[in-house]
């Protein structure tokens, strides 16, 4: 299973000085979480998810700083348009929102494979709205989860098979490595 994007892909893209000056609000020549949620639209006139802004900010913040600077802007602009490309590609109905189907269709095409009822789980968990369907920051932010929890999955699936056992401990220790 692998999303078409990785943080990885980004490092070394071409900046954009118009966008970098419009998001830094505070000249600080830091982007923070908040001056990245302003700057970022999920269509649907609601705040973008916070802690999806968070989740791309941690992907490219390599000093730990909290925030991006300008040479990592580029990265997490690249990496959010892309995505965006994405959502726009499986929100076959363009009604700014990607339902069960639209998702099953998408994470099929990443490689995994769900139960119907998997999916159900995936829509209660990142419609914030409550609508059956979720928005764009919603979608990127379940995409994430989705490739970490994979990723931790995959260390303890050392024969490939889908199956693992683990202990208390490290299933505690899978799951605080992810949030």
């Amino acid at each position: 299973f692998h999303f078409p994007l990785s943080q990885n892909q980004y490092t070394h893209t071409h900046t954009h000085t118009h966008t970098w000056g419009l998001v830094d609000k505070d000249r600080s020549g830091v982007i923070s979480d908040t001056e990245l949620q302003q700057a970022l639209s999920n269509g649907t006139w609601t705040p973008f998810n916070p802690v999806t802004v968070r989740s791309v900010i941690s992907m490219f913040d390599r000093e730990n700083k909290g925030g991006v600077n300008f040479s990592e802007f580029g990265g997490v602009w690249k990496y959010v348009t892309d995505w965006q490309n994405i959502f726009r590609n499986y929100d076959r109905d363009n009604s700014g929102f990607i339902d069960k189907n639209e998702l099953k269709q998408a994470l099929t095409g990443f490689g995994y494979r769900l139960s119907d009822q998997f999916y159900n789980t995936l829509i209660e968990k990142f419609d914030r709205q409550r609508k059956g369907q979720v928005a764009f920051d919603d979608f990127v932010q379940c995409c994430i989860v989705l490739q970490r929890l994979t990723d931790v999955f995959r260390r303890y699936d050392t024969d490939q098979d889908g199956w693992i056992q683990v202990s208390y401990e490290q299933y505690l220790s899978m799951v605080f490595n992810i949030v």
